[in-house]
């Protein structure tokens, strides 16, 4: 995937067509202090808002950005909105994956034809600068997909350049914080993919919702003998759309001697399947990496040992397949913590934070490419280890 992506007329002819990753929103309990939480520690710009004093009388929210990436933070103001129940069910979490599209309402309309349930009608905001129309359909547990139509000035083209979000949003003023991660870039790019947690035996229920809604395919499948340690396993199917911009794993917990990471997320999460990460792209893992350290950013840790075998491991298969060896420090990269895996085309370099709230649930990972589409087989292993410490550091093992 390249950011490089399709324009409206593009995509005129199927409404399922997606043009970009519109926004991911975020249900949380306070929006004002989680958008300075990603900004001091993922280098977010906060950059847009709409709150009381500008109007919005139910809910407040925080639009961040950086590169190609828009959170929409979400705080209800009511106790009587559902989000409040929401919030206190799950904890702070990812609500929606809202998708760009040339009709929101057309989309939607295609959907719910092909099977997908309401979340909500088309709505449609407008003034004199412009329109944008939205629509939404469930997925599974408590996310949902926004369909996203925008015309005038608030044409996606435009919020990529800076321009207003929506009607009612007005620019936040001058904060030290922006000011700072101007100066001081974390090079996040885009949404790379985004990893559901869903109920055991359920997986394949999603991936045909996926194929037979929304138009996406296979793209991956791992089994509980790719993804699993001496205590826990899962599976997992990765999903994609037809035009590769987003890709979609799909967890589901496998037997296993003790409770996979998928079940604690599950049973910290109301027993409702959700969204389990957000995987962001850079172009360069290490210095994302090294600054995002440097900032508090809480990762995995990644023992040792891991890195006596990487190596011969990770430059075998390049070589068999006629690749260069990985340009990256070797040594910075273990200085750094990062996992390393290659396939037949190229390698990758991956880190994955520790939940970002007190219930082990949504966490983040930085991914950088170097030619490999995959996510990392040859770390599974690794990268279970380390959760099952962190599991039983808080006695959920």
């Amino acid at each position: 995937m390249t950011t490089a992506h399709l324009s409206q007329a593009d995509t005129a002819a199927d409404p399922l067509d997606l043009i970009d990753v519109d926004h991911v929103r975020f249900f949380v309990g306070n929006a004002k202090q989680a958008a300075f939480f990603y900004a001091h520690t993922f280098g977010f710009i906060i950059e847009q808002m709409a709150d009381l004093t500008t109007g919005s009388r139910d809910r407040a929210r925080y639009l961040l950005t950086q590169g190609n990436i828009r959170l929409l933070l979400e705080t209800p103001l009511s106790k009587r909105d559902p989000a409040s129940e929401e919030i206190q069910r799950y904890g702070d979490g990812v609500k929606d994956i809202a998708f760009t599209v040339a009709d929101a309402e057309l989309a939607w309309n295609q959907a719910i034809a092909n099977g997908a349930e309401p979340a909500y009608e088309p709505i449609t905001i407008s003034d004199d600068r412009g329109t944008v129309t939205t629509a939404g359909i469930k997925t599974y547990g408590r996310a949902v997909h926004s369909f996203v139509s925008r015309t005038g000035e608030y044409d996606i083209a435009n919020v990529k350049k800076g321009g207003d979000f929506e009607p009612g949003f007005r620019r936040v003023d001058d904060l030290s914080v922006n000011t700072y991660n101007r100066a001081h870039p974390c090079g996040l790019m885009f949404l790379d993919h985004c990893v559901g947690n869903v109920d055991e035996g359920k997986m394949n229920h999603w991936v045909s919702w996926y194929e037979n809604t929304l138009g996406f395919a296979m793209f991956k499948h791992f089994d509980d003998e790719d993804i699993s340690t001496e205590h826990s396993a899962l599976m997992s199917k990765v999903m994609a759309s037809g035009n590769n911009l987003i890709k979609f794993p799909i967890n589901e917990p496998a037997v296993g001697k003790k409770k996979s990471q998928i079940q604690e997320y599950l049973e910290w999460h109301d027993m409702t399947p959700g969204v389990q990460h957000l995987a962001f792209r850079t172009n360069d893992c290490v210095e994302s990496v090294a600054e995002l350290r440097r900032r508090g950013v809480d990762f995995l840790r990644i023992p040792d040992e891991y890195y006596e075998s990487v190596w011969s491991r990770v430059d075998r298969t390049l070589t068999e397949h006629g690749h260069d060896a990985v340009r990256e420090d070797h040594e910075r990269i273990k200085d750094l913590g990062i996992l390393v895996d290659a396939d037949d085309q190229g390698y990758l370099l991956q880190l994955f934070t520790k939940p970002l709230q007190d219930r082990p649930t949504l966490f983040f990972e930085i991914i950088g490419r170097r030619g490999s589409q995959s996510f990392g087989k040859g770390n599974f292993k690794a990268l279970f280890e380390s959760l099952e410490l962190e599991q039983e550091r808080r006695g959920n093992l």
